[in-house]
C-alpha cells in the first residue's frame, strides 16, 4: 500500500539561487561552455534543491520540475511533439534550444503567459501529422538521481488535458489527439512504477479555468483509464491558481489517490463539501506559492483542521510551484526590519509547510515559537502607517469619471497630425535598446560605490547619445532614449515610488534564461518627484525628431510586483495610476509630444473564470485611463502589449483608448489583427514585424511581407512599424541589422501605397 505523505511543495525554482543556470545556459549558447559542463551545473542545482527540501522535513520531493528552458517544452520533448522544422538538428540539446529560441533559419515556437502569472511558456504545435512517441529519459534520469541521494522522489509531469489545451493546433480541436497522448501517459506511468516511484504528480492547472462538458467528460475518462492501470504509482492530480469547480467531481469520480488544491486562490468550502473527498488524499495548498507574504499560521491551521474533518487524509503544501517566488530571504539585509518580518520567500515557505505539517501531526504546541512569530507579523503589518496614507486615499475618493476620459479619438488624431506630421507607416521601436557591457559595468560600479551618482549619470547620457545617433542613422521616425538607466521596466519605477521595496537577490524566472527581480508593493503608493523627465528631456535635446516618453502602466506594475494582499487590487491599481498620471503631465510640460505607457501584462491578470473577468477588465482599463487622461489632446498616448492571448481581452485593448497600440504579432503571424478588426478597432496600431526573442535577423522581404498582411486589416494612416518588444536582451549588431531591414521594408511598402 502506498504511504500518504504529509508535507510537500508542488515544484521548485530551477534558475539557481544566484542565477547559476541562467549563466551556464547563456554560456552554452555563446559557445563558451560545452554540454557536459552545462549538464553538471544542472545536476548540482537539482541536488541542492532536493536535499534542501528533504532536510527541511518535506517527505515527498518533486522531481522533473527542473528545466533548461520550460516545462511545456520539456513535455513536448517527452511526447515526441517538437515541430518538424527542428527535426534536422541532430544534437538533442541544440534541437531543444532551437525550438525555444529559433536559429538563423528556424523560427521558434510561440511564447505566451502561463495562466495569470508572469512566467512565459512555449506553445507546442500539434497537427494531424504529428507522430507522438515517448521519450522518458529525462524524468527517469531524475528519479534515479534522487533515489541515489536517498530523496523521497515524486516525479512531476504536465498532464495530458493541460498539455493539449495549451497547445496550438492546425485544423484540429485541442482534444482530437487525446487518445494518442493518453496512451503514452499510460506507458509512462508503468515505467515510473518500474523506476521505483511511489507517487506521480500530474499537473492539470487548465482545470481551474472554465471547461466545456466535453472537456470535463475527457477529464473523467482520462483519469479513469490511468487510475485503472495494473502497474503504476499512486496518482496525485495537481491543480493551482484557482478552484477546480466542475472538474473536482469529475476527478473524484475516478480512482486517483490524491488531489492537490489551491486554498489560497481557491475555496475551502468547495473542496470540503465535495462528495467523495473522504476517499482522497488531499494536498492542501495553504502556503502561497505565488506571493511573498508570510503565512498566517493560525488561519492556515484552521483551514487544515476543517479539511481534515472531511478528507480521507491531508498533506500540507504550497498552493503552486515555488517557481514564482525568489529562493530565500537570506542576504536581503537592505529590507527594513518590519517589512522583512512580513515576508516569506521560497526557503521560508518550505519551513512554513514543514511547521504546519508538524502541527497537524503533533498539535499546535509543537510549533509554539513559529506561531508567536506569525502572530507578531500579522499585528505589526496591520498597524503600520505606511499602509494607510490619508492624503493618498483622499485623492482617490475625489476622483470623477472625467479624470479617466479624453476627447474622441478622431478629434485627437487630427490635432496630433497637425502637431507632429509623420510619413505613412511611421517607424519606431518599443523602448529599450541593448543593455551593453558598459551599462552593466556602470550600474555595478554605482551599486558598489566605485563611482558616484554624477559619474554614473554622465555614462548613461553617453549611452543615450549613442542610441539617438544610431536611430537617426537608421532613419527611424519616432525615437526612444533606449532606457540605459533602467534596470527593469517595473523595478525602475518601484525604486522611486513610496510604498515599494526592492530586493537585492529576489530573482525569479520569466522565461528561459530571462530573470526578473519583482519589487514588493507593500504600502500606499506616492510619487515623491519626477522619475523620467530629465532623461527624456536630455534625449530630446539631441534630435529634432520626436522622442517618446517611456513609462510602465499601473496594471503591469501590479502584475510584475509582489503586491499587498490586504486590499482590493483595483484600489492599489488606482494608487499607482495616479503616480503615473503625475509623470505624464510632467513629461508633457517638458515638451514630450509622444508618451508611451506600456501595459504588456494587461492579459496576464485576467481571471481564469469568465464570471470574474468583467470586473477585472473594468478596473484595469479604468486604471490605465486614469494614468493617461491628464494630458492634452495634442499629446499622443502610445501603449505596448506583448506575449499574451490578446483575443481574450481585445475589447479591453480598444477600451484603453490609446492613440497607438503596439502589439506582439510576429510569432503569431499577425493573427491579432483579425481580432482587432472584429471589434471595430479604429485607433493606431503597430503590430510587431519581427520577433525580438529570437537571435535571427529578419530579411527586408520578410518584414515587408508582414506589413502587406497588416495593411489588409489596418489602413495605412493608422499603421505603425515596430518590433515585437523592447530590445534590451538583444545584441547591438543584430539589433542594428534588424532595424535597418525594418526601415527599408517600411520605405518599400510606403512606396507601394
Amino acid at each position: 500500500m502506498t504511504i500518504a505523505f504529509t508535507a510537500t511543495v508542488l515544484g521548485s525554482p530551477r534558475i539557481g539561487p544566484h542565477r547559476e543556470l541562467k549563466k551556464a545556459v547563456e554560456s552554452y549558447w555563446a559557445g563558451k561552455l560545452d554540454a557536459a559542463a552545462l549538464s553538471s551545473v544542472g545536476a548540482d542545482l537539482r541536488r541542492q534543491t532536493w536535499t534542501e527540501l528533504a532536510d527541511a522535513g518535506i517527505d515527498s520531493v518533486p522531481v522533473n520540475t527542473f528545466s533548461y528552458y520550460d516545462q511545456m517544452l520539456d513535455t513536448a520533448v517527452l511526447l515526441g511533439a517538437l515541430p518538424e522544422r527542428v527535426a534536422g538538428i541532430e544534437n538533442d540539446l541544440d534541437r531543444y534550444f532551437a525550438a525555444a529560441r529559433g536559429t538563423d533559419t528556424v523560427p521558434p515556437l510561440e511564447m505566451t503567459k502561463w495562466f495569470d502569472t508572469n512566467y512565459h511558456y512555449l506553445v507546442p504545435e500539434i497537427t494531424a501529422a504529428t507522430t507522438f512517441s515517448l521519450h522518458p529519459e529525462k524524468i527517469l534520469g531524475e528519479i534515479a538521481e534522487a533515489r541515489a541521494l536517498g530523496v523521497p522522489a515524486r516525479p512531476v509531469v504536465v498532464g495530458p488535458i493541460t498539455f493539449l489545451l495549451l497547445s496550438k493546433f492546425e485544423d484540429l480541436e485541442p482534444l482530437d489527439r487525446l487518445d494518442d497522448v493518453v496512451a503514452l501517459y499510460a506507458d509512462l506511468l508503468e515505467r515510473l512504477a518500474d523506476a521505483g516511484a511511489e507517487w506521480v504528480q500530474i499537473d492539470e492547472p487548465a482545470l481551474v479555468a472554465d471547461r466545456t462538458d466535453a472537456e470535463l467528460a475527457a477529464v473523467r475518462s482520462v483519469y479513469r483509464l490511468l487510475s485503472a492501470l495494473d502497474r503504476r504509482p499512486a496518482i496525485l492530480v495537481a491543480s493551482y491558481f484557482g478552484d477546480l469547480g466542475d472538474a473536482l467531481p469529475a476527478l473524484l469520480d475516478t480512482e486517483v489517490e490524491g488531489i492537490a488544491v489551491d486554498l489560497v486562490a481557491g475555496s475551502l468550502a468547495t473542496v470540503a463539501a465535495a462528495e467523495g473527498i473522504d476517499r482522497k488524499h488531499v494536498v492542501a495548498g495553504v502556503v502561497d506559492g505565488r506571493n511573498v507574504w508570510r503565512t498566517d499560521l493560525d488561519r492556515a491551521l484552521d483551514t487544515l483542521d476543517a479539511l481534515r474533518e472531511r478528507a480521507g487524509s491531508v498533506a500540507v503544501s504550497t498552493s503552486c510551484s515555488l517557481l514564482h517566488v525568489p529562493y530565500t530571504l537570506d542576504g536581503e539585509d537592505g529590507l527594513d526590519r518590519a517589512l522583512r518580518s512580513w515576508l516569506a520567500f521560497g526557503t521560508e515557505k518550505i519551513r512554513e509547510v514543514s511547521a504546519l505539517a508538524t502541527a497537524l501531526r503533533s498539535g499546535r504546541d509543537a510549533i509554539a515559537d513559529e506561531l508567536t512569530e506569525s502572530r507578531a507579523a500579522v499585528a505589526t503589518r496591520s498597524a503600520d502607517p505606511r499602509l494607510h496614507d490619508d492624503a493618498i486615499r483622499g485623492r482617490l475618493a475625489a476622483l470623477t469619471a472625467s479624470d479617466r476620459t479624453r476627447a474622441a479619438a478622431a478629434a485627437r488624431r487630427t490635432v496630433q497630425a497637425a502637431a507632429l506630421p509623420l510619413p505613412p507607416l511611421p517607424t519606431t521601436t518599443i523602448g529599450s535598446y541593448p543593455q551593453t557591457t558598459e551599462i552593466r559595468v556602470a550600474r555595478a560600479a554605482l551599486r558598489t560605490g566605485a563611482v558616484d551618482r554624477a559619474e554614473y549619470e554622465r555614462r548613461m547620457r553617453e549611452e543615450i547619445a549613442d542610441v539617438i545617433a544610431l536611430q537617426e542613422d537608421l532613419g527611424l521616425d519616432v525615437l526612444v532614449h533606449g532606457e540605459p538607466e533602467r534596470n527593469d521596466m517595473v523595478q525602475y519605477f518601484a525604486e522611486q515610488l513610496d510604498g515599494f521595496a526592492a530586493t537585492a537577490n529576489g530573482w525569479v524566472q520569466s522565461y528561459g534564461s530571462r530573470c526578473v527581480r519583482p519589487p514588493i508593493l507593500f504600502g500606499d503608493v506616492r510619487r515623491p518627484q519626477a522619475m523620467t523627465v530629465d532623461w527624456i528631456a536630455y534625449a530630446q535635446s539631441l534630435t529634432t525628431k520626436p522622442v517618446k516618453g517611456m513609462l510602465t502602466g499601473p496594471v503591469t506594475i501590479l502584475a510584475w510586483s509582489f503586491v499587498r494582499d490586504d486590499q482590493p487590487l483595483a484600489d492599489t491599481a488606482d494608487q499607482v495610476a495616479l503616480a503615473i498620471r503625475d509623470e505624464t503631465v510632467d513629461l508633457e510640460k517638458s515638451g514630450a509630444a509622444v508618451i508611451q505607457v506600456d501595459e504588456p501584462a494587461l492579459r496576464e491578470l485576467l481571471p481564469l473564470r469568465a464570471a470574474e473577468q468583467p470586473a477585472y477588465l473594468d478596473w484595469s482599463v479604468g486604471a490605465f485611463r486614469l494614468a493617461t487622461a491628464g494630458v492634452a489632446d495634442a499629446t499622443a498616448i502610445h501603449t505596448h502589449l506583448c506575449y499574451s492571448e490578446f483575443g481574450e481581452v481585445i475589447g479591453a485593448i480598444a477600451g484603453l483608448d490609446a492613440d497607438v497600440t503596439s502589439i506582439e504579432a510576429a510569432r503569431s503571424h499577425m493573427e491579432v489583427l483579425d481580432d482587432l478588426r472584429a471589434v471595430g478597432f479604429d485607433l493606431g496600431v503597430g503590430p510587431g514585424v519581427y520577433d525580438i526573442h529570437s537571435p535571427r535577423v529578419p530579411s527586408v522581404d520578410e518584414i515587408a511581407g508582414s506589413l502587406r498582411v497588416a495593411l489588409k486589416a489596418v489602413p495605412a494612416e493608422r499603421l505603425w512599424v515596430n518590433p515585437d518588444c523592447g530590445l534590451k536582451t538583444r545584441g547591438r549588431a543584430e539589433v542594428e541589422a534588424s532595424l535597418r531591414h525594418l526601415v527599408a521594408a517600411a520605405r518599400s511598402v510606403r512606396g507601394e501605397l
